[in-house]
């Protein structure tokens, strides 16, 4: 038998799980898939369509450090409507705009309120051999 990878579920970091939680689903339109406390997690999942993103508490301590936080990013269909959307909802800086990439994807990218990068993005062109 030949092993298949089916999924990826990213674990971000945060500092408050319950305010992450808000941003996910009020902000970004996704849904409480699991949460390890229903009144202080520590850990949770959110999902949308396909996609499952975890969120864990980190110590405080560690947001003084200037690490780097993940970038992901996420396939998506019909961009526009998904910038105009999370762009109705005042996700992201106003100088955010939808930009056609040299290695011919069309994308927007912003922060989370704890830095971690989100791009969203659909294939433009069609690669010629």
């Amino acid at each position: 038998m030949h092993p298949i990878l089916h999924q990826i579920h990213p674990v971000l970091p945060v500092q408050n799980v319950l305010e992450a939680l808000s941003f996910y689903v009020n902000k970004l339109g996704f849904k409480i898939a699991f949460a390890d406390d229903s009144k202080t997690p520590s850990y949770a999942g959110v999902i949308r369509d396909h996609i499952e993103i975890h969120l864990r508490t980190h110590d405080a301590k560690e947001w003084e450090l200037t690490v780097e936080r993940p970038m992901l990013r996420i396939v998506a269909q019909n961009i526009d409507y998904l910038f105009q959307e999370y762009n109705f909802k005042n996700v992201f800086p106003k100088d955010t705009k939808v930009k056609i990439t040299e290695w011919g994807t069309r994308e927007f990218a912003f922060y989370d309120p704890y830095k971690n990068g989100l791009t969203f993005y659909e294939n433009h062109l069609t690669r010629r051999n």
